[in-house]
């Protein structure tokens, strides 16, 4: 349904992960002057969100299946039962990033949360089906990396407002409640690409896809919502984003996410 270019990325440099608690923190400042500037641009294996393939379709002003078909490749997910979507490099000398120019990051406002939270690495987890999520956070320290003997200290809270990592925090949590559903297999018997798991690939990172097929199904009468939230779902990707990880639980698992009619 979503027909991807092969791209045979060389796997990048491991780094050297260190976690951190709490107030601890870390020396990091990137700019045009530091010796290693746009290495990390180059032979990166990058994995995409939902909301990063929504910020970067914008940003270039693509339909979102264009989008993936064009810059994208499946990954192996953090589970067997959904897979995870990867940008692909550029076909070039030193696999640049597609985005990558002379003059820096050409998608910088957009760029996707692991550029974004870099030399940071974020997970989270979830305890329980009812449990929240527990995030944390690791110092990542890549060998050609100068950007550490750099002026320039942080915490992570602090980190997360200078590189606008809320907005992406929040959709990527919701996210993260969505695959763990997810990880349950809801599309048991279907076996892997069948309809049901094709819909939610759709609702996930199709999302102008998802649009459209929420209009053509009338989904926004279906269920109980007050105007102001349509009226935002009508007019925001993110806000239908966010309904379309509320919707999928409700349709494939039943779950009590959305009220019907």
């Amino acid at each position: 349904m979503y027909p991807m270019k092969e791209n045979k990325t060389p796997s990048p440099a491991t780094g050297q992960r260190i976690a951190l608690n709490g107030g601890d923190t870390f020396r990091f400042r990137c700019h045009p002057d530091i010796s290693c500037y746009l290495a990390c641009c180059h032979k990166v294996e990058i994995y995409l969100f939902p909301y990063d393939v929504l910020r970067l379709k914008n940003c270039l002003g693509m339909h979102s299946a264009e989008f993936i078909h064009t810059h994208c490749r499946i990954g192996e997910g953090s589970h067997p039962y959904f897979p995870s979507l990867m940008l692909n490099m550029a076909e070039q000398e030193d696999y640049p990033c597609p985005f990558l120019t002379r003059e820096g990051c050409s998608v910088y406002p957009d760029r996707p949360s692991a550029c974004r939270t870099y030399p940071l690495e974020r997970g989270v987890e979830k305890c329980g089906r009812r449990g929240r999520l527990k995030t944390h956070y690791f110092l990542v320290r890549h060998p050609y990396c100068k950007g550490h003997d750099e002026e320039g200290t942080y915490t992570v809270k602090q980190w997360e407002r200078d590189q606008k990592l809320l907005e992406y925090n929040l959709m990527n949590d919701l996210w993260a409640e969505l695959d763990a559903f997810f990880a349950t297999n809801p599309w048991e018997g279907e076996g892997a690409a069948g309809p049901r798991q094709q819909l939610a690939f759709m609702v996930c990172y199709d999302i102008d896809g998802f649009r459209d097929y929420a209009s053509r199904h009338h989904l926004l009468d279906r269920y109980r919502i007050d105007r102001d939230r349509r009226r935002r779902i009508e007019r925001d990707d993110a806000e239908l984003l966010k309904f379309g990880f509320q919707w999928l639980p409700a349709v494939l698992g039943g779950r009590n996410t959305l009220t019907p009619t």
